[in-house]
C-alpha cells in the first residue's frame, strides 16, 4: 500500500517508518505538492482529521496523518494542542524546542504537581467516507530540567517514571514502544494490515 503521510516533520517520519515497514510511506513533496495545513482546531482529533482529509483532496490515495502535543495538568492541559506554537508571540511562528522546553520549565517553576502526558490523534483517510482514528497517551511527569539529547520537541522535559529516564533518554524502539505517536501508530498498522487484507 501506498501511503501518504500528512507532516514536514522528520522526526515523526523516521518513527512511523520504524514501525510500518512493509508500507511505502510517501509525504507531500513527492508527489510535488507543498503541503501546510493550518492546525487551528480546538482539539487533537479536529487536526489530525483536518490535515488527512485536507491531503487527501490534493493525492487522491490514503494519507495518515497526526496531531500531537504534551498536557500538563497544573497548566490545565497547556500547551495542549497548541505544543509547536507554544510561546509563539505571533501564534504562528514556533519558537525553537530548547526555547519552548525553557518557557514550559520556567512557568512550572516551584510547582509541585508536575504530572503531564503526551496525547497522539492520529487520522487515516482512504476516503472522505472511510475515516479511521487511533488517540494514545504516555503518561510521566515533567522534570525541572533537560535530561537526554535523543528525541525532539519536549522530550528532555518529560520523565517516565516505570522506565527511570526522561523520553529523551529512549533509543528510538524503546521508545517507539512506549509513546503516545509509537501506540497510535501500532493501532494504525493492524487497521492498515486489516484493510490490506479484505482487499
Amino acid at each position: 500500500m501506498i501511503l501518504y503521510m500528512a507532516t514536514n516533520n522528520a522526526h515523526k517520519l523516521d518513527e512511523i517508518r520504524l514501525a510500518m515497514p512493509g508500507v511505502d510511506i510517501r509525504i507531500p513533496s513527492d508527489a510535488g505538492i507543498d503541503f501546510d495545513f493550518p492546525e487551528n482546531e480546538d482539539s487533537f482529533l479536529g487536526n489530525s482529521t483536518g490535515k488527512a482529509l485536507a491531503l487527501w483532496r490534493l493525492v487522491r490515495a490514503p494519507v495518515l496523518a497526526d496531531d500531537s502535543g504534551l498536557c500538563v495538568d497544573a497548566l490545565g492541559g497547556r500547551p495542549g494542542v497548541l505544543s509547536a506554537r507554544y510561546g509563539s508571540l505571533d501564534g504562528v511562528t514556533p519558537l525553537g524546542a530548547v526555547e519552548r522546553n525553557d518557557l514550559l520549565l520556567s512557568e512550572m517553576a516551584g510547582v509541585g504537581e508536575r504530572s503531564c502526558r503526551f496525547v497522539c490523534c492520529m487520522s487515516l483517510v482512504m476516503s472522505p467516507d472511510r475515516i479511521f482514528v487511533a488517540q494514545e497517551t504516555c503518561e510521566g511527569e515533567l522534570l525541572k530540567a533537560p535530561r537526554g539529547s535523543g528525541g525532539f520537541g519536549y522530550d528532555p522535559v518529560v520523565f517516565l517514571p516505570g522506565l527511570g529516564k526522561s523520553v529523551a533518554e529512549l533509543g528510538a524502539r524503546e521508545k517507539n514502544a512506549v509513546s503516545h505517536r509509537g501506540r497510535a501508530i501500532a493501532r494504525m498498522a493492524a487497521v492498515i494490515d486489516s484493510l490490506e487484507r479484505m482487499g
